[in-house]
């Protein structure tokens, strides 16, 4: 079967040189054969064995798939065994497996070609947390069964909440008594102990049980009921506690430091010395994982399931913070209204004021505001918890009068700063109001005259005579004019009545005052003519043109100096006032400032008020499981939205659906249950049930489906466009023909950008009917007659949600059986039975047993015994 094909050389090959030789293969059976072909190489002989093998293939599998660490996510996870082929004629396998987890095995059977390597798909539902150890077994051609071992683990996505210093499990942060109105922080390390990213994100459970939100806890049980019946509960726990950052994404096994601060607020309306401790729960969890859902017989209602376990605790970390607001007891003494001696102007007087802080748990540090005429000693200070320091108060007045001024007492503490909202910085955050009154009086003086011995001063009186001894330090202007001369027509003379110039009128006595320098483009008249008076300018003492021209510029550069002082102040309050309205209700837009109130008629108040909108959660503000409940029953009160679009339409849709979601946003959108298990269905029968989505942001949502295996592809629409505050839902069709468990996830995408995934379950059944007794004993009526029909009930029972058809066959059917079934076949529905009646007809050769085979179309069958019980008497 060899044959050699070669022409051997008549001279010898010279160096260099080749020779060829064809050596064919022909087998003419299925048998390998051997063989050798000599070469003679002059004095040499070379033996080359010849082998003919039977083609065949050689197959090779890999022995192990190791998944490595997975989390818990309803995720199928897929990895790939490759089978190589290294023969020549193509090779078939078989792969076979009955173990306890439920593994995806695609194909089971197949051919591979020669010289070429396929693949088998393994995948592993990530539903229950476990270690993966199984072993499927590969039929092999031409090798036999072959071990594949599957392993992998598969771990719960927990997250914890550490100490920044002792590196432990975190449970509780006590941050002791604060006052009223400050703040205090602590760090904590927030811990990924998972193999995959986690986006996290913080909620405070306002609602949770155990929860204390402004109670005094040391006051008796009396007490403390009374006080939560006067008390305003409606307490923001978003203001009272501030968790930085409260969203974010953690890498596998990473840890983020986290700042959470405690602020404690007065809210109640009377002030009050009562002391309110707080117990608040924050909650650290995964985005998404808010619970499932509640069914009631008429209505699918969700709900924010604040306290849910439907959810993995380990993907959630619950941390207790505790706290107790104190208000400032100070007390001045005396106080708080200080009555000052009177003074004389340019003297002072003195009280001494002692302060005393009451409080039994916190020190308190006070400064004096500077007020004008009261001086402090010291002006600023810090008192120990129940302890008491002395201020010198002093009184100085500037200027004589009655003083009533209101003193502000700052106390200073640390709170967050409202601009960035994440540094702690030293402010006033309590103020105390004192009174202080002071008297300030002139000194009288006794004013001596002499005899004026010839010579007029500067200042006299009209007539000369007197002049005052302390002239010396008399430093003002003497008067020249009081009016305009034009307002006055008093004795004016008759040429001077009709004067149109800005001149002034001088006074009688205003001699000196004329010899003085003044300004040359000012005139002067007389009182009572108006004649144009004389105006002596001196030039040594005049100014010049350029020293008016300097004294005008000098006077303008202080008028600008204290414009631009004012623009400032005024600058400067502004932005206070826009900080403190700079809310979502007040824009940063004082109340009613610059706006006029609205004309309202009778025709307007009849009319009905517009709902208020209420929108989702603003990014900035931390979440509380009160203020998702309130917004998640806003969503579903209203009716179910359904055929929704398919695509974004409108200009605001396609804004709304490029957006990219925070994880406080996606928080806020439910879409489940995140589980579908359809339980126990019937093969060949279609089930329904509904994926919910509720929409609680205040934007439009895209959600896209998608669906890759055969079981839901009549699941419709794959595509909705979701509209603010609506929920939905979409109808998840389950049908399948093969029977098993059935367990498989399928992907949707919110915006195109966001993943998430849905598990659906369910364990498919043959068809299969029951029935109410396995045996059936016929017993005559009483007051029969002889040779009447014995009959009996039976009861065809389907537990399964596919209408089921039925055969009735008898077993023994050789002409000679007595029993009788009617009807002989029939369909049954879905969750219903039927009753079929057994009969036995009495005769000479008649068999007293019988047997029929309930035979289900496409279904398994199930054996009914009958027996007739015949009483003789004698």
């Amino acid at each position: 079967q060899f044959k050699l094909i070669v022409e051997n050389p008549e001279k010898p090959v010279a160096s260099g040189l080749q020779l060829k030789a064809v050596v064919e293969y022909s087998p003419t059976c299925a048998e390998d054969l051997q063989d050798k072909l000599i070469l003679l190489v002059d004095d040499d002989t070379v033996d080359i064995p010849l082998l003919g093998l039977i083609p065949q293939c050689q197959l090779e599998i890999e022995s192990e798939v190791n998944f490595g660490d997975m989390i818990t996510n309803n995720k199928i996870i897929t990895k790939k065994i490759r089978i190589t082929n290294h023969g020549s004629i193509s090779g078939v396998f078989r792969v076979s497996y009955d173990g306890l987890v439920l593994l995806n095995i695609n194909p089971k059977r197949g051919v591979v070609k020669p010289k070429s390597v396929r693949t088998i798909e393994v995948g592993i539902c990530t539903d229950v947390p476990g270690v993966i150890k199984e072993m499927i077994k590969v039929d092999l051609e031409g090798r036999g069964y072959t071990e594949v071992w599957i392993k992998g683990v598969v771990v719960e996505q927990t997250l914890k909440v550490l100490g920044v210093s002792c590196g432990k499990v975190l449970k509780c942060i006590n941050f002791g008594p604060l006052y009223f109105g400050t703040s205090k922080t602590e760090q904590i390390h927030l811990y990924n102990e998972s193999p995959e990213c986690m986006d996290w994100i913080a909620v405070v459970e306002d609602n949770a049980i155990g929860g204390e939100m402004g109670t005094d806890l040391r006051g008796s049980t009396d007490a403390v009921l009374q006080d939560l019946n006067l008390k305003n509960k409606n307490i923001d726990a978003s203001t009272l506690i501030l968790c930085i950052p409260s969203q974010g994404t953690l890498m596998p096994f990473e840890k983020s430091l986290i700042t959470v601060c405690f602020s404690p607020e007065d809210f109640e309306v009377a002030d009050s010395l009562l002391i309110q401790d707080y117990v608040v729960f924050l909650r650290f969890e995964t985005v998404g994982k808010r619970g499932d859902c509640l069914q009631t017989p008429s209505d699918v209602l969700f709900v924010y399931l604040s306290l849910s376990n439907a959810g993995s605790h380990s993907r959630r970390a619950d941390l207790a913070l505790m706290g107790s607001g104190f208000p400032v007891m100070i007390a001045f003494k005396p106080g708080p209204v200080i009555n000052f001696k009177e003074c004389y102007f340019g003297e002072k007087t003195q009280v001494l004021c002692t302060i005393k802080n009451e409080s039994k748990f916190l020190p308190v540090t006070f400064s004096f505001r500077k007020t004008a005429h009261f001086k402090f000693s010291p002006e600023r200070g810090k008192l120990k918890k129940k302890s008491e320091k002395e201020v010198m108060i002093s009184f100085s007045p500037h200027q004589i009068g009655t003083f009533e001024m209101k003193q502000i007492v700052d106390i200073i503490g640390t709170g967050i700063d409202k601009n960035t909202g994440s540094v702690l910085k030293t402010k006033s955050f309590h103020q105390i109001y004192l009174t202080f009154l002071g008297v300030c009086k002139s000194k009288q003086k006794n004013v001596l005259f002499s005899i004026n011995p010839g010579l007029t001063p500067l200042i006299s009186n009209p007539t000369g005579q007197f002049v005052v001894r302390d002239t010396g330090k008399f430093s003002g202007t003497a008067p020249v004019a009081i009016l305009k001369s034009t307002q006055t027509q008093i004795h004016a003379h008759g040429k001077n009545r009709n004067c149109k110039d800005n001149a002034l009128v001088a006074f009688p006595n205003d001699r000196a005052a004329s010899l003085r320098p003044g300004e040359w483009n000012v005139t002067y008249r007389t009182i009572f003519t108006k004649t144009e008076r004389y105006n002596y300018i001196d030039p040594e003492f005049a100014y010049t043109d350029s020293e008016l021209l300097l004294r005008k510029e000098n006077k303008k550069y202080y008028i600008d100096f204290i414009s631009r002082l004012r623009q400032r102040r005024l600058e400067k309050e502004a932005a206070r006032d826009f900080i403190i309205y700079n809310n979502p209700v007040s824009i940063g837009i004082k109340p009613a400032e610059g706006l006029v109130s609205p004309y309202i008629s009778i025709t307007n108040t009849l009319k009905e008020k517009p709902q208020k909108k209420m929108l989702a959660l603003e990014d900035n503000c931390l979440l509380t499981s009160r203020k998702l409940a309130a917004i998640v029953s806003k969503s579903t009160n209203k009716g179910v939205w359904s055929w929704l679009s398919p695509l974004p339409s409108s200009t605001q849709e396609k804004e709304d659906c490029k957006l990219t979601l925070t994880h406080k946003q996606l928080h806020q959108i439910f879409i489940g249950p995140s589980t579908i298990d359809f339980g126990e269905v019937s093969v060949y029968s279609t089930t329904t049930k509904e994926l919910h989505i509720i929409n609680n942001l205040s934007v439009h949502i895209w959600i896209q489906f998608e669906i890759e295996f055969a079981e839901l592809q009549e699941t419709s629409p794959l595509s909705q466009v979701v509209p603010p505050l609506t929920k939905t839902h979409i109808p998840i069709v389950f049908e399948t023909n093969t029977i098993g468990m059935f367990k498989r996830s399928f992907s949707y995408k919110i915006n195109n950008q966001h993943i998430g995934y849905v598990l659906v379950i369910a364990h498919v059944l043959p068809i299969e009917l029951g029935l109410s007794k396995r045996e059936l004993i016929l017993t005559p009526i009483p007051g029969y007659l002889a040779g009447a029909e014995f009959r009996r009930a039976v009861r065809v029972c389907n537990r399964r949600n596919h209408p089921a058809g039925f055969t009735w066959k008898s077993v023994n059917d050789y002409g000679k059986n007595a029993f009788f079934i009617k009807p002989v076949r029939g369909f049954v529905e879905a969750y219903s039975d039927l009753e079929c009646e057994v009969v036995w007809r009495p005769g000479f050769s008649a068999s007293e047993t019988g047997e029929f085979t309930l035979c289900a179309h496409r279904g398994k069958s199930v054996t009914l015994k009958c027996l007739a019980k015949v009483t003789i008497h004698a």
